[in-house]
């Protein structure tokens, strides 16, 4: 069986993404109120107790999204199996996504629908166990982003210090996932794209915190 990427590099970038705001903000927000004996353990688990919970609940909204989107798939089948062809071949029209239906003549069209009536989707599983470990890899990144974050008030007791290093680290890690898109994307010059989602993550940054996040 062929190994297949549990999230593709869009999916990562997004929950990385949004672990290291959630935890810039959060460790900026206790540190500054904390004492300098307790500032390190105070704005670590504050951080990581939020992309805990934040983690958790991106888990399963992914797989709360995958289930409604294959009933919903599951729901156009059963309609595309009981209509005549030209119903089932408008159903199979106006389902398929955009870019897909740009490059999809009648040929095209009319051989899925024969494909799909040979199918019997109402027993296939709404998830699978690859789904799962989808939800669990979700979880992880957001939680994993925290660390990098918060190491700067595990070795020092300076908060200015402190918190200029976590924001280094923090916009080093934009500059990288926008590195990642970048070449992803075939981007010719992926430091470019780079820099563009250090900038977009540091105004991200600053909206959250100025909004009380």
């Amino acid at each position: 069986m062929k190994f297949r990427r549990l999230l593709d590099p869009i999916d990562r970038t997004s929950e990385i993404l949004f672990g290291i705001i959630m935890a810039v903000t959060i460790v900026g927000t206790v540190s500054l109120a904390s004492t300098a004996n307790e500032q390190a353990r105070a704005a670590t688990r504050a951080a990581l107790g939020c992309n805990l919970a934040w983690g958790l609940v991106d888990a399963v909204m992914y797989l709360l999204r995958l289930v409604t989107a294959r009933t919903r798939n599951r729901v156009i089948a059963s309609q595309i199996a009981s209509a005549d062809s030209e119903a089932g071949f408008k159903l199979v029209s106006d389902s398929l996504p955009d870019y897909v239906a740009a490059i999809s003549g009648p040929e095209e069209i009319a051989g899925m629908r024969r494909r799909l009536l040979t199918l019997n989707v109402t027993r296939l599983p709404l998830l699978h166990a690859e789904d799962f470990a989808a939800a669990t890899a979700i979880f992880l990144l957001v939680v994993i982003a925290t660390f990098p974050v918060a190491l700067p008030f595990l070795v020092t007791q300076n908060t200015q210090v402190a918190l200029a290093s976590s924001r280094g680290i923090a916009v080093a890690m934009l500059f990288a996932l926008g590195a990642t898109l970048g070449r992803y994307a075939g981007v010719g010059k992926p430091a470019f794209t780079g820099a563009l989602m250090a900038i977009l993550g540091v105004v991200l940054i600053v909206i959250v915190m100025a909004l009380g996040g």
